[in-house]
């Protein structure tokens, strides 16, 4: 990993995150909280980020996976 890579970037890295881990999107802010889930793509409350579709994207941009950071 580079020495530009932001700390709180998801990159794809699970073991950053832990089940309630709140991550928003880098790219329009929608915040992905797992205690309510996404109901537009039909992700039920209580999936921890890690656990969503490889192919899940941001419902409000489409911004993939690696466009959320984590939040503090």
């Amino acid at each position: 990993m580079s020495e530009a890579f932001f700390a709180g970037s998801y990159g794809g890295c699970a073991e950053k995150l832990n089940d309630t881990s709140r991550l928003e999107c880098k790219i329009c802010w929608y915040l992905y909280d797992p205690a309510e889930g996404d109901p537009y793509w039909q992700i039920p409350p209580g999936t921890p980020f890690s656990r969503l579709p490889d192919d899940w994207s941001c419902p409000n941009c489409d911004g993939r996976k690696d466009d959320f950071m984590v939040m503090p």
